[in-house]
């Protein structure tokens, strides 16, 4: 009898340590299955400015895949996309959708800045991390006392500080301005302005235009009787594109600038020669210029991705990185996250050092003009435009048959 129960509790011990070491294996780290947790992507992915939504949707995904091919991370990464389509309501809902699940613990969120003001309220309410990767309205995280909200690019102050003091240096004096009435461009109509008079340009004439407008011969008649050095736009691309036409049709010869909003390559793509010499501002630099830009740009073509990741596709991707750094570390906690995610601090990245003040902005002093040449955005130090070089920008050819330079 005394033999039996031992070679029973002998069985039970065995069975006992086998399955403490399978269990251990499983467990993170150990080789086995990994927990899985899931990070959304939020953006646009239809309509006008699907392209630098898909170039944003494809570098968040890079990142997700480089986290899963990576034997030490402690979770399997699930990629969860939402089109957002560029329009406020439905942002809200892509947001609500992410927020609902409890396997989303945070969300790489919004390129358009109407849509990403829209939905701080829901990311707050429900607590879960909010990382915008290409909006650039300030109120978005200045706005707000909101926790949950951060963001990896700069704002349209920076932007517009700089594109005013460039045009004064450039020796244009007047401008009249057409922005689009989302809060995007009534933003960056406020903060142009606002430069502008602090460096001496004179603004003619301010119009707003709602943002599915197409017809712009109006405000372009008033325009061309005010007879401008430059005409500054405020908006998107979609917006942008028929504007450019109508100007090239009535003959304004004016120097046409755009904010980072046109900077993509349906701009250059749909409107072809009467692209060339249009000016547009973006924060931070060109991706051959970035830290890490040439080894993103590897190993973004290296995925097979066919389309370009455009302007914002850096950002998505440290985005998406600096929300898996989180959760390796802290674990998949939404108010774990959000408390670790603050205390980022100069962090490098393919895009330089991130530093989030104390309101989830990060800190990016550099802003870059590019021009449309033969169909492509170069950035205007590196093109036959810049000082000194072969071609001369269509306002300053303008300004010298004015007799104005």
């Amino acid at each position: 009898m005394q033999k039996r129960t031992f070679a029973s509790l002998l069985v039970i011990f065995s069975v006992v340590l086998i399955l403490s070491l399978v269990f251990t294996a499983c467990g993170p780290g150990g080789g086995g299955a990994k927990k899985t947790v899931k990070i959304a992507w939020i953006g646009p992915l239809t309509g006008g400015n699907a392209g630098p939504g898909i170039g944003g949707r494809n570098s968040f995904e890079l990142a997700i895949k480089e986290a899963n091919a990576n034997p030490n991370s402690k979770y399997t990464y699930e990629a969860v996309f939402i089109d957002d389509e560029c329009k406020p309501e439905v942002g809200v809902q892509a947001a609500l959708k992410a927020a609902s699940d409890p396997e989303v613990i945070a969300s790489v969120s919004h390129y358009c800045s109407m849509v990403a003001i829209s939905t701080v309220d829901t990311f707050h309410n429900n607590g879960l991390a909010d990382i915008v990767w290409g909006a650039v309205l300030p109120a978005i995280t200045y706005g707000n006392d909101y926790k949950e909200v951060f963001r990896v690019n700069g704002t349209m102050i920076q932007q517009n500080k700089v594109h005013a003091e460039d045009m004064v240096k450039w020796g244009y004096k007047t401008v009249s301005i057409i922005h689009d009435t989302s809060d995007y461009g009534r933003g960056h109509m406020e903060y142009f302005s606002e430069s502008a008079k602090e460096v001496g340009l004179q603004i003619l004439s301010v119009q707003g235009v709602v943002t599915d407008q197409q017809d712009f011969t109006t405000e372009l008649t008033k325009i061309k009787a005010e007879d401008p050095d430059v005409i500054y736009f405020g908006g998107l691309a979609p917006l942008g594109i028929p504007l450019r036409k109508q100007m090239v049709k009535l003959d304004i010869r004016s120097q046409f600038d755009g904010t980072s909003g046109i900077k993509n390559n349906s701009f250059n793509e749909a409107l072809g020669p009467d692209a060339e010499g249009v000016i547009s501002y973006l924060e931070g630099a060109p991706l051959e210029e970035l830290p890490g830009g040439m080894k993103f740009k590897q190993a973004y073509e290296a995925a097979g991705y066919k389309e370009p990741p455009e302007a914002y596709g850096p950002f998505a991707y440290v985005a998406a990185q600096l929300a898996i750094e989180a959760i390796e570390k802290v674990g998949p906690d939404r108010q774990k996250v959000v408390d670790e995610l603050a205390t980022t601090k100069g962090k490098d990245t393919i895009i330089g050092e991130v530093t989030f003040d104390e309101y989830g902005q990060n800190i990016v002093p550099l802003v870059t003009a590019y021009v449309s040449e033969n169909g492509q955005w170069v950035p205007l130090s590196q093109s036959s435009y810049k000082e000194g070089g072969t071609k001369e920008l269509p306002g300053i050819t303008f300004m010298k048959e004015k007799g104005r330079r």
